[in-house]
């Protein structure tokens, strides 16, 4: 491990409540407070002036398809992905083929990752065998394989009697359930948000009632059982609004949004463009604005991208038979910065926390954090650099983005995961 100083960065490290212009050291992959004037001299520095440096990004809702959907992304290519958007640390969810509600395919995971990944790559187990809401999956054996939580992710749970058992099983364990909120009864066909738009293109309309009921049921729960509830991809200003209150009497529930719900609303899809299909869907501007207000106040905990890449032949269908989801590891700074510090006057402190101390606390993961003995890993980006992203010529195996083509601001320079350069200015670093 090279020992390096990374001189002269705005350093801003939201744990220790660090906003300064100063120098980090890294010592066999840890920070330290300081080197000996001869480490210094042979230490490898690095020039950060005008430059951000934070903890590594920690993303807590990424699909790397791996198992069995390698076509549209492996654990290598999203791990590069999420290295050139700053993240060191991702949470892949489960919903791969097979979906990992078992020791066997956690471990197949945990393999991949240790073979191919250049960031931190953790992996989830299912709430129920097969994702089928139906059995409880066995979460004693999924806890001894690894995984830092549970969730069925894109298949909500609808019995409330066996989500109530996953909460309590699941405390038993302490592990937290990551749900995501749709009651499938109100949503059967439908594929954009309910409202104006949907009716003017003549498409089948999700209410947000289908979130916020499901949200409701899970603040409930959490507050039955006193089990540990993350809600994924919050979009609807009702939803906030619920969470908002169950806060405020103090029970236990965290909760996510995503850069492109603060990004985009329903208008986005006036041109049928399936790059802006996904679940849950875009909504209206006063959803948008409910969403802001919620990070802002710390109602909702942090951002995350619900990182889910497709092909181009998958995407390139009719409106209603297109899959949801698209890209966001290497735009989700980007982004971020725009909606939240420039458009939204967050200060670049409380960004930087809702994507690294944040997301880390929720899941109890050792990141987040530049303080000296703890693990190396660090994002140095430029807030005022413009570049056009190409998604085509990305690092993830798919190009589905409704960023492509645009000019950005805010990039990315260098990635460190425990001490090494993984990402420099557009470039993988091999291991050595």
């Amino acid at each position: 491990m090279p020992t390096l100083w990374i001189r002269h960065a705005r350093v801003i490290d939201p744990a220790a409540r660090r906003n300064a212009v100063g120098d980090l050291f890294i010592r066999d992959g840890q920070f330290v407070k300081s080197l000996p004037a001869a480490a210094k001299a042979a230490a490898r520095q690095i020039d950060a002036r005008g430059l951000v440096a934070c903890p590594g990004l920690v993303d807590l809702h990424v699909h790397f398809r791996e198992p069995g959907q390698t076509h549209k992304e492996t654990i290598a290519t999203g791990s590069r992905a999420a290295a050139a958007g700053g993240f060191t640390t991702v949470v892949c969810m489960p919903n791969t083929s097979p979906v990992a509600d078992n020791a066997g395919t956690i471990q197949y995971i945990q393999d991949a990752t240790r073979r191919d990944a250049v960031v931190k790559v953790l992996p989830t187990g299912c709430l129920t065998v097969g994702q089928k809401g139906a059995t409880l999956a066995p979460y004693g054996s999924l806890k001894r394989a690894g995984v830092v939580a549970l969730t069925d992710d894109g298949d909500c749970v609808q019995s409330n009697e066996l989500m109530r058992r996953a909460c309590e099983y699941a405390k038993m364990f302490d592990l937290p359930i990551m749900d995501h909120c749709q009651d499938a009864s109100l949503t059967q066909g439908a594929v954009m948000n309910e409202g104006a738009q949907s009716t003017r293109l003549g498409l089948r309309g999700w209410p947000h009632a289908a979130e916020d009921i499901i949200v409701a049921r899970n603040v409930i729960l959490a507050e039955y059982t006193g089990a540990r509830l993350h809600l994924q991809h919050i979009s609807s200003q009702y939803a906030v609004g619920i969470i908002r209150r169950a806060k405020a009497r103090g029970v236990r529930i965290t909760a996510e949004a995503t850069p492109h719900h603060l990004a985009f609303t329903d208008d986005a899809l006036g041109t049928y463009d399936t790059s802006f299909k996904m679940n849950p869907p875009l909504r209206t501007a006063a959803d948008r604005q409910a969403l802001i207000a919620g990070l802002r106040d710390g109602t909702l905990d942090c951002l995350a991208t619900d990182h889910a890449p497709h092909t181009d032949y998958e995407k390139d269908k009719e409106f209603d038979y297109a899959p949801n989801g698209i890209l966001g590891l290497e735009t989700a700074l980007a982004v971020a910065l725009d909606v939240l510090v420039r458009q939204s006057r967050f200060p670049l402190t409380q960004l930087v926390d809702l994507m690294t101390r944040q997301p880390a606390r929720i899941l109890g993961l050792p990141a987040g954090t530049l303080a000296a003995g703890a693990a190396a890993d660090v994002c140095l980006f430029d807030p005022a650099e413009k570049w056009r992203y190409d998604a085509k010529a990305g690092f993830s195996k798919s190009s589905n983005s409704p960023w492509h083509g645009q000019t950005l601001t805010g990039r990315v320079q260098l990635t460190l995961v425990d001490g090494r350069v993984v990402y420099d200015r557009g470039q993988i670093v091999p291991r050595d």
